[in-house]
């Protein structure tokens, strides 16, 4: 009995639509990322292991995807390591690659491989698809498409407003309106951890703030009294998990929090930059939004983090997110080089668009036209047509199979049907003799005979 074909989970196909209404996404984006001056980079879809590992924390490292080497991979793994089943160890001799994470950590090796070659400061973006080896659920993915755009060899914070600015211009384009960017500062949370007493469990801290919207205020004081900080710290948080108020009330509540950390004011005073320049400047449709419990729960952050919410009526997680990280390039040898980023998430963001029925009509089709196929001699005249038609921009389609009796007509005027496309053109003896086409509109019924000229210009219009 053949075996049932199936793919893993986390995976999917994607149809002739989904596929329409994806690059309708890809192009809104592309088409945004180039306004901003930023240009089209690609990277291989693996890395070499040390690339990937411990760049994302120790909940990340655990979701990279590992790919074995070739040949025998256990041969360089002796009794003694085999017997002691300890993956970790075992996974660095069988193991050297690994599926990229994200675009983000592969574009800093890719700055620092090719620095010689850049002109900095250097704006790109990159979309291509990432792999993590995560519980698939709605909205997450084994394997998705990340759309990153970044900027390094600049400190300026007029990057981040950009950045804001380019979210706005993104989902105003996609008719997405009221989505929620939420910013925050990585210096404020090392500036919390200070005043807590807990500067040495900055990463436990911020990965368990991170997950205040997940799993509630409790669990996440529990989670940090067990990674070891203490409780009297833990109350001095108090404040955080009920600061409310506009963006400007919310960092006034944070300078009486934060007056006491040096590194925590000097959040807050870029956090006031960004906020004044996006206040000056104006957002679409989009609204800026001060988050002190976002975290995202990577390492390479210093500076602005960033998070967007999906309008507050779709339950959806973040469909974007980014920030900046000063020492990114240093871990692979390159100091100096400041560089912030953002993401779009484009499968959560094609998620949301369908269940608000924001697509446009147009997106999926893909034939403007099709012509029925009456046999050999009507067929070759109508390629000529859809040569010309093809020429002046328009999809034209034979049906490549030709009719020999009623049946097979049903089934020509069914398939244009099924695929929703709007027209369809009969040529017969007549037409050929009269040098003419006979025109029908799928959706009215109507019929109209015309010449080659008015038949592309019928087509335009209604393109």
């Amino acid at each position: 009995m053949a075996q049932k074909p199936s793919i893993p989970k986390g995976t999917r196909d994607f149809n002739p639509e989904q596929v329409a209404k994806r690059n309708y996404i890809f192009n809104v984006i592309k088409t945004n990322f180039e306004r901003f001056g930023f240009q089209p980079i690609e990277t291989p879809s693996f890395e070499n292991s040390d690339t990937l590992m411990g760049k994302y924390g120790e909940e990340g490292d655990r979701l990279i995807f590992k790919i074995l080497n070739s040949g025998d991979y256990l041969s360089k793994v002796d009794d003694a390591l085999y017997t002691s089943k300890d993956s970790t160890k075992i996974t660095t001799k069988i193991s050297e690659k690994a599926l990229r994470y994200d675009l983000t950590v592969p574009f800093a090796r890719y700055v620092v491989q090719h620095q010689n070659e850049i002109e900095f400061p250097f704006k790109r973006y990159q979309i291509q698809p990432v792999w993590r080896a995560d519980r698939p659920q709605k909205g997450r993915f084994r394997e998705f498409f990340q759309c990153d755009a970044d900027v390094v060899g600049s400190k300026s914070l007029f990057q981040e407003i950009e950045f804001i600015q380019l979210y706005d211009a993104v989902f105003s384009a996609l008719k997405l309106e009221g989505v929620t960017i939420k910013i925050n500062n990585r210096k404020i949370l090392s500036g919390i951890a200070e005043v807590i007493g807990a500067s040495d469990k900055l990463i436990d801290f911020t990965v368990a703030l991170d997950k205040l919207d997940k799993i509630g205020e409790e669990k996440v004081k529990e989670e940090m009294l067990g990674k070891g900080i203490a409780q009297s710290g833990i109350d001095k948080l108090q404040p955080l998990f009920t600061l409310s108020g506009d963006f400007e009330s919310q960092i006034e509540s944070l300078k009486g929090i934060l007056n006491t950390s040096e590194e925590g004011m000097k959040g807050i005073e870029e956090l006031e930059f960004i906020n004044k320049g996006i206040t000056a400047l104006g957002l679409t449709t989009a609204k800026l939004q001060l988050d002190v419990t976002l975290a995202r729960g990577l390492n390479y952050y210093t500076g602005a983090i960033f998070e967007v919410s999906a309008p507050e009526n779709v339950k959806m997680g973040s469909i974007g997110g980014g920030g900046r990280y000063d020492d990114l390039t240093g871990i692979f040898g390159l100091k100096d080089v400041s560089g912030v980023g953002i993401s779009f998430g484009l499968d959560r963001i094609y998620l949301v668009l369908e269940e608000l029925g924001l697509f446009p009509e147009t997106v999926s089709k893909s034939v403007d036209i099709l012509f029925i196929n009456f046999g050999d001699d009507e067929a070759l005249f109508c390629l000529k047509a859809i040569k010309e038609l093809r020429n002046q921009g328009l999809n034209a389609e034979l049906y490549p199979d030709k009719i020999t009796n009623g049946k097979h007509m049903k089934k020509q005027m069914n398939h244009a049907n099924k695929r929703s496309i709007p027209f369809v053109c009969l040529v017969g003896t007549e037409e050929m003799n009269a040098n003419t086409y006979t025109l029908k509109n799928m959706v009215s019924g109507d019929q109209v005979k015309v010449s080659l000229e008015d038949l592309i210009a019928y087509i335009k219009a209604a393109s």
